[in-house]
């Protein structure tokens, strides 16, 4: 059993957890960023339909996606260096944080993938074919138009993805990590005080996660104001067609706009 429970101690755990902060933020840019680049490169085969490469991004999902983050730690951190001794490549010295974030990145690259090719599927065919009939070629096309509406569609897709992220970090402190929850372990053995450190690190969590929950809600409304307005706009016609419909059907049964009926 722990020592009694001493709120002193939540904040006083709260300061000594943030150094720590920018390991485990580290781990999430850096695997949201290389991420970001291999899920495209495994998006465009499933996008494209390229047989044997859309065969081989299939397996590569499936593995990702369907076994758990800690297993494929374990995997890369022991079992990466023991395949690479076969090629005569020796990185068994390398920092675990390497490992952490390659890990990390595979396993999010796996999930922004699949978020890009339904953020791209969902944009109107439509509108890219009448890109090609006013002379932009395929790159133009889809940096002007399925690019910009894409983003805004993945916008909260994404913004869960890299919030998941965040939480799933807490597991690289099995391969000695020091990021919050590593350090949150040597705080609570030491101090026995386990309570208190959790709830700090619980704290630190949300904070941050709802931090980017509102920053990419900003985002995800500044992608879309120009809908917004379009939609508005089309509903000021409809809103005084509607006004006017009334009227035009009195006039008809021979009233006018004081309700009396008019005289011949």
């Amino acid at each position: 059993m722990g020592e009694p429970f001493d709120i002193s101690y939540v904040f006083e755990y709260l300061v000594k957890l943030l150094p720590t902060l920018k390991v485990t933020l580290l781990i999430v840019v850096s695997s949201i960023v290389i991420g970001l680049g291999v899920g495209f490169i495994v998006a465009l085969p499933q996008l494209y339909k390229i047989p044997i490469l859309r065969r081989i991004s299939q397996v590569y999902l499936s593995f990702f996606r369907g076994t758990p983050i800690l297993i494929q730690l374990f995997l890369f951190y022991y079992g990466l260096p023991e395949v690479l001794k076969l090629v005569n490549v020796d990185v068994a010295k390398l920092p675990a944080l390497y490992f952490v974030i390659l890990t990390y990145a595979l396993h999010s690259g796996a999930y922004l993938s699949e978020m890009i090719r339904a953020a791209v599927g969902a944009v109107d065919r439509g509108q890219v074919e009448a890109a090609y009939s006013v002379g932009m070629t395929g790159f133009q096309a889809f940096t002007r138009i399925v690019l910009p509406q894409a983003m805004a569609i993945a916008i909260p897709v994404f913004s869960n993805l890299v919030i998941a992220n965040l939480k799933d970090t807490s597991l690289a402190f099995s391969l000695g990590i020091m990021e919050l929850t590593g350090k949150s372990q040597t705080l609570a053995v030491m101090s026995r005080h386990f309570v208190e450190t959790y709830i700090s690190l619980a704290i630190i969590y949300f904070v941050i996660s709802f931090g980017l929950e509102k920053l990419f809600h900003l985002i995800e409304n500044k992608l879309l104001r120009h809908e917004r307005r379009l939609s508005s706009e089309d509903k000021e016609p409809r809103l005084r067609k509607g006004k006017e419909k009334p009227f035009r059907i009195a006039a008809k049964l021979g009233f006018g706009r004081g309700g009396t009926e008019n005289e011949a």
